[in-house]
């Protein structure tokens, strides 16, 4: 399937979509270059443009433009930990299915971990603009699409669902600010 039918069906008809991805044959190069690669892109990029062109409001001192070296730099370790950071999630999804009763199978959790991130990576392009960054918080719509997708590919029990989301989004949120914070080191500022 393209890449734009898939995030169309995802985003707009997610319980379908997941019963076609649980019978589609993957592999992890196949997610990675058909679909990860360039959508874990599009927030690094937005924000390395957005930070370094229009800046950010910094209180007391004004607007505070990011050298484009710092923002790229940023950008590029952003990127490599996110795409780490799918694979990590991926290994903490196939991890807990036996928990909540689901059948362990890596590359099904590496589908669940890459198109329920879906939403959010495509909320990172409003980081581009200072004035429509609070709508990269739509960007949760992928905890919804991990809740959907959790019964369909790791055959887990839908009564289960709710709690296998919830560790997720827990251990998520951890790894993600590792992310965050690793990253950060890499971008100059009033603030570092």
């Amino acid at each position: 399937m393209a890449l734009a039918d898939r995030v169309k069906q995802i985003l707009l008809a997610p319980k379908e979509e997941w019963v076609v991805i649980d019978r589609e044959p993957a592999t992890v190069a196949s997610l990675y270059t058909g679909y990860i690669l360039p959508l874990a892109a599009i927030g690094p990029v937005a924000q390395a443009i957005g930070y370094s062109v229009f800046g950010m409001n910094v209180p007391f001192m004004g607007t505070y433009r990011t050298p484009i070296g710092s923002a790229i730099t940023s950008a590029v370790v952003a990127y490599v930990l996110t795409l780490a950071g799918v694979y990590a999630l991926a290994l903490v999804i196939d991890a807990l299915a036996p928990t909540f009763n689901g059948t362990r199978n890596r590359i099904q959790a590496l589908k669940l971990a890459a198109y329920s991130s879906t939403a959010s990576w495509l909320a990172g392009i409003f980081a581009l603009i200072p004035g429509l960054r609070i709508l990269t918080i739509l960007g949760l719509y992928s905890l919804y699409l991990l809740y959907l997708g959790l019964p369909v590919l790791m055959k887990s029990p839908p009564e289960k669902a709710l709690g296998y989301t919830v560790v997720i989004v827990l251990a998520a949120i951890v790894l993600f600010m590792l992310i965050g914070l690793v990253a950060g080191r890499f971008l100059t500022g009033p603030m570092g």
